[in-house]
């Protein structure tokens, strides 16, 4: 069965020389073993990652920039850091067409830049879609500043995925902290905080009238659909009385406008409930590579009770239908 994954990460040259020079200038230490061996996989786009695709049986990766806590200290730096990433990406998928894909990563401090970059990013070799991660400076893309994103997406049609981030460091102190330095960061990231953000990033935009304006606009989002598909009859009851502004239900705008990709979870209850929900065409495959392991993805994908039809259609049809991939 073929597999194809969309929520695959590297770290490009520029942003590994930046958080370098912030660590050096800063003091800090050397990586702990761990730490290293993650970002030499991060920073791998060709042998390392190829071999670890094989070994767990991934046949095509949709690559994109890893979330970073570094910001770029201006606008026009975020530009240049954005255009070596995204070329970097697309030289690496010059070299491996038949295995790699790319998503581009956008300059966001300036919403007019990254719509341009965007622009250019989709004619590079490869790039099907492009990767926001999270807020930026605090601010959610309903913010009318980033609405030439949503518009160049729209023009270009071309899917954007919507990624989790750190949050503002006024949300972690009053939300994350008060415990052990770990635990305060598990919380705030993989544990619950990230979901829990792209889940009111996504009511945002729709709240906002986003859909209503861009009605063709597709956003995926991982982590079988970041909270939503449990409380989407408790969203549609709270909201369906008093957001007048929408046109549907916001139900009907996150069935519509939405695909929700597996990355990062393997058990099969929140696959079968979001099945129910969003139905077998809304759904693709993901690893989230290289915080899980393909191994485990692999592994989840072959197990999970689902019909074989639908298996086909999340392991690869819907992202090579999503994404324009020549794929059968």
């Amino acid at each position: 069965m073929r597999t194809i994954t969309l929520e695959e990460h590297f770290l490009a040259d520029s942003f590994k020389e930046k958080m370098s020079s912030i660590a050096t200038n800063a003091g800090k230490g050397s990586k702990t073993v761990a730490a290293n061996a993650l970002q030499a996989k991060l920073s791998d786009l060709g042998e390392m990652r190829l071999k670890d695709m094989d070994a767990g049986g991934i046949d095509f990766q949709v690559i994109s920039h890893t979330a970073s806590s570094i910001l770029p200290s201006s606008a026009e730096e975020s530009v240049r850091l954005a255009r070596a990433a995204n070329d970097q990406l697309a030289r690496a998928i010059s070299a491996h067409p038949d295995r790699f894909a790319g998503f581009a990563t956008l300059p966001m401090l300036d919403p007019k830049a990254a719509a341009a970059e965007l622009e250019r990013a989709i004619h590079l070799p490869g790039f099907k879609g492009v990767m926001i991660n999270g807020t930026t400076n605090g601010r959610f893309l309903d913010d009318p500043s980033f609405l030439p994103i949503f518009e160049r997406a729209v023009a270009l049609d071309v899917p954007i995925y919507l990624h989790p981030a750190e949050p503002p460091e006024v949300v972690r102190k009053a939300y994350y902290s008060g415990f052990d330095a770990g635990v305060n960061y598990a919380l705030s990231a993989a544990g619950w905080g990230w979901h829990s953000e792209v889940g009111i990033h996504v009511l945002r935009l729709i709240l906002s009238g986003l859909f209503d304006r861009l009605p063709t606009l597709q956003i995926i989002i991982g982590h079988m659909g970041e909270m939503i598909p449990f409380m989407l009859a408790r969203i549609n009851d709270r909201f369906i009385d008093v957001a007048k502004n929408l046109q549907q239900s916001v139900p009907e705008y996150f069935l519509q406008n939405f695909y929700i990709t597996t990355s990062g979870f393997f058990t099969n209850p929140p696959l079968l409930l979001a099945l129910q929900i969003m139905g077998a065409d809304r759904i693709m495959f993901s690893v989230d590579y290289p915080y899980s392991t393909n191994e485990q993805g692999r592994a989840f994908l072959d197990h999970v009770s689902i019909s074989p039809q639908d298996k086909e259609k999340i392991s690869h049809l819907n992202a090579a239908r999503v994404l324009k991939l020549k794929d059968a």
